[in-house]
C-alpha cells in the first residue's frame, strides 16, 4: 500500500516529532537523524500537521505542559520554596490529579497541613493516592486522630493505606491500635509487618516481634535490620548477635546496631573488628564506634577515629560532637574540647541543646567553668536540662551563689524545676556548707514543686547535716525516710561519724552498708579509723580479722594527668609507667625543696622571738 507523499498518519511520526518538540535546533541542522527512523519528511510539515489538527496540538502541548508543571511542583516543595509551587499550581490551566496530589503533598511537607486540608476539600475529584497523601501528612504533622478520621472516610483503601496508618499508630506509640488495624488488614506485605515489629519492640513486646518475624513468609534487609536493632535497644544481645548471624546478606545498619550492641556490653574490641570489617561506612556507622568508646571511657580512642573520620573527607554531625565532647570530658582534655568547640564555630554547626549541654559539661569537668557559663550563655532557649546541666556544674565547682543565682533567673523565665534541679541545688549547699538553705530547698521542693523526694535527695541531706556535725539529726532523717537507706546515705553518715568520732552510729552505719555489700572495703576501713581514733585497738583487730576472713581489699585509689597530647594514669605503689625512675626522682627533688622551706620557715620563726 502506498501513501501519499504529503500525508502520515500520526503513529510513525510519534518518535520523530518527539525528537523534533524536545531537541528542534539539533533536529533542524541536523537532517542526517531522519533516515534513523526511515521517515523522509520536510520540516515544515512538523508545523502543517498542527496547523491542520489543532486540536491534537493543543492536547499535545497541554499534556506535556501539565506533566513539566508537576515536577517542578515536586522541586520546589523539596526545596522549600512553598509559596513558588503555589503560584505554579495556580497559574495552570488545567491541574491534573497529580497536580492536586503534588500540592497537597507540598503544603504538608513543609509543615502547613492546614493548606493541604483546604486543597483536598476543594479537589474536584480524588483518588487513592489522595487520601493515602493526607493520611501521611496528617501523621508527620502529630494529628493522628486526624488521619484515622480520613482512613475511615476513604471510600476504598489499598495495602499503602492501611500501612500508612499502622505506621502512624507505631510512629506515635498507639501500638495497640496498630495492632488492630494489622489484624483487619486484608492483605498484608512485609511493610506492614516490619512496622508492626518495630512497635511491639518500641514497647518492650520482643517475643511478640519476635513471633511476627518468624511468621513473616518473606523478609527484606529492613524487616531483618528492624529485629536486631530492636533486640539491642532492648539489651537482648545475645539475641541480636544470633540473629545477625543468620541474616543472609548483611548490611551497613545491621552491621552498625551490632557495632552499637557489642559497645554497650563493654565489648569494644569486637566492636572495632566488626566496624573494620564494614565495607561502606556511613556516618552512622562512624558515630556507633566513636560513641562506643566514648562511653566505655575510651576518650583517646574515640577522638583518633574522630579525627582520621574527617581526614576521609566525612563530615561530622552533632551527634559526633556530643561524642567527642563526652571523650574529652572523661579524659579531661580541655585542650581537645577547645579544638572541637572552635572546629563547630568554624563550619557552622547549629548549637542544638543535646550539642550545647555536652559542650558545658565538657568545660565543667575539664575545670573551665567559665567557659562552661559562656558556652550556656550563647543557647536560643535553654530547656530544663541545659538550665540543669550548667546549675549542676557551679554546684560541681562550689559555687554555690552562682548555683542559686541561675535558679532564680530559671525560675524568672518560667521553666519549672525538676528532681535534678534541687539535687544540683542540695550538692551547691552541701559543698558551702549551707545547712539551713538545704533545708530550704527540700521544703521548697516537696511543697511548692510537689516534686517527691529520691534516695538521692536524701543522701545529700544527710550528708550536709553529717558534714555540719549534726549527726543525731542526720541518723533521725535516715530512720524517716520512706524507703530504705542505701549503702550511699549510711557511708555519708559514716564518714562523718569518722570525723567527729562517733563510735556508736559509726557502727550502726558500717553494720548496714555491710548488710547491702560485704566486700565493700570502704566501710571497713573507715570503721577501723573510728576505733582507732578512739584508742579501741582490740575492735581495730577485729575489724581487719573480718575482712581478712571475708576475703575484702582495699582497694588502690588512682588518678591521671594530661601531658601533650597523652593521658598519663597513676596507681598507688604501681612502678609500671616507662618514666617511673624520672617522676619517683622528681618528687624526692621537690619533697626536699618543701622539708627545705619548712626548715627556712622555722630558723625564721625562732630568730624572730630574739627581736
Amino acid at each position: 500500500m502506498t501513501q501519499s507523499k504529503n500525508f502520515f498518519p500520526i503513529s510513525p511520526l510519534y518518535f520523530p516529532l518527539m525528537l523534533f518538540l524536545r531537541f528542534p535546533l539539533q533536529f533542524q541542522s541536523s537532517p542526517s537523524l531522519i533516515p534513523i527512523f526511515q521517515i523522509a519528511f520536510p520540516f515544515n510539515f512538523v508545523y502543517r500537521y498542527f496547523t491542520f489538527n489543532s486540536h491534537s496540538a493543543k492536547q499535545f502541548f497541554s499534556s506535556r505542559r501539565v506533566y513539566d508543571c508537576n515536577v517542578r511542583i515536586r522541586e520546589l516543595s523539596r526545596a522549600g520554596n512553598i509559596e513558588a509551587a503555589r503560584q505554579l499550581f495556580d497559574n495552570m490551566p488545567t491541574p491534573d490529579m497529580v497536580s492536586w496530589n503534588s500540592i497537597i503533598t507540598a503544603y504538608w511537607k513543609n509543615g502547613c497541613l492546614h493548606e493541604s486540608k483546604k486543597l483536598f476539600n476543594l479537589m474536584p475529584a480524588r483518588n487513592i493516592l489522595s487520601w493515602n497523601s493526607m493520611i501521611a501528612g496528617c501523621v508527620e504533622n502529630g494529628s493522628v486522630d486526624e488521619a484515622f478520621e480520613y482512613f475511615k472516610a476513604m471510600p476504598e483503601r489499598n495495602t499503602e493505606s492501611y500501612n500508612a496508618m499502622i505506621s502512624g499508630f507505631v510512629r506515635w506509640e498507639r501500638i495497640d491500635e496498630a495492632g488492630m488495624l494489622f489484624q483487619e488488614m486484608p492483605r498484608k506485605n512485609v511493610i506492614s509487618y516490619t512496622a508492626m515489629i518495630d512497635g511491639y519492640l518500641k514497647t518492650g513486646e520482643v517475643e511478640k516481634a519476635r513471633d511476627l518475624f518468624d511468621g513473616m513468609q518473606r523478609r527484606n534487609s529492613v524487616s531483618w535490620t528492624v529485629m536486631i536493632s530492636g533486640y539491642v535497644d532492648n539489651g537482648k544481645f545475645a539475641e541480636a548477635r544470633d540473629l545477625y548471624l543468620r541474616m543472609p546478606n548483611k548490611n551497613v545498619v545491621a552491621m552498625t546496631a551490632m557495632i552499637t550492641a557489642h559497645s554497650k556490653e563493654g565489648r569494644v574490641e569486637d566492636a572495632r573488628v566488626l566496624f573494620d570489617g564494614t565495607r561502606y561506612k556511613d556516618l552512622v556507622c562512624w558515630n556507633a564506634m566513636i560513641t562506643g568508646y566514648a562511653q566505655n571511657g575510651i576518650g583517646e580512642e574515640a577522638l583518633k577515629l574522630c579525627s582520621e573520620m574527617v581526614k576521609l573527607g566525612i563530615q561530622p554531625d552533632n551527634l559526633t560532637l556530643v561524642s567527642v565532647f563526652t571523650a574529652c570530658s572523661g579524659l579531661a582534655s580541655v585542650k581537645e574540647g577547645r579544638q572541637m568547640h572552635v572546629f563547630v564555630i568554624k563550619n557552622g554547626f547549629e548549637l542544638d541543646s543535646s550539642l550545647c549541654n555536652s559542650l558545658i559539661t565538657m568545660y565543667n569537668r575539664c575545670g573551665s567553668i567559665g567557659d562552661a557559663e559562656q558556652a550556656f550563655r550563647q543557647m536560643n532557649g535553654a530547656g530544663l536540662v541545659s538550665w540543669n546541666t550548667i546549675i549542676s556544674s557551679f554546684a560541681q565547682h562550689g559555687l554555690y551563689e552562682k548555683a542559686v543565682d541561675f535558679f532564680n533567673q530559671m525560675e524568672e523565665v518560667g521553666i519549672k524545676p525538676d528532681g535534678v534541679t534541687f539535687l544540683s541545688l542540695l550538692s551547691a549547699c552541701g559543698h558551702a556548707g549551707k545547712v539551713k538553705e538545704s533545708m530550704d530547698f527540700f521544703d521548697l521542693m516537696v511543697r511548692k514543686y510537689g516534686i517527691y523526694p529520691r534516695p538521692e535527695h536524701y543522701f545529700c541531706l544527710v550528708d550536709i547535716l553529717s558534714r555540719a556535725g549534726q549527726l543525731e539529726k542526720a541518723s533521725k532523717i535516715i530512720q524517716e525516710m520512706p524507703f530504705e537507706a542505701d549503702a550511699g546515705v549510711w557511708g555519708a553518715l559514716l564518714a562523718a561519724c569518722s570525723v567527729y568520732l562517733n563510735v556508736e552510729l559509726g557502727e550502726l552505719a558500717a553494720k548496714r552498708i555491710a548488710e547491702w555489700n560485704a566486700h565493700n572495703s570502704g566501710a571497713y576501713v573507715v570503721l577501723s579509723n573510728i576505733y582507732a581514733a578512739a584508742g579501741m585497738w582490740d575492735k581495730v583487730t577485729r575489724v581487719r580479722l573480718q575482712m581478712k576472713e571475708q576475703g575484702v581489699k582495699k582497694q588502690c585509689a588512682y588518678s591521671w594527668m594530661e601531658i601533650g597530647n597523652k593521658v598519663h594514669h597513676f596507681l598507688g605503689g604501681d612502678i609500671s609507667h616507662p618514666d617511673t625512675v624520672r617522676i619517683y626522682s622528681e618528687i624526692k627533688s621537690i619533697s626536699l625543696q618543701m622539708k627545705a622551706l619548712v626548715t627556712i620557715s622555722e630558723t625564721d620563726l625562732v630568730w624572730s622571738g630574739f627581736g
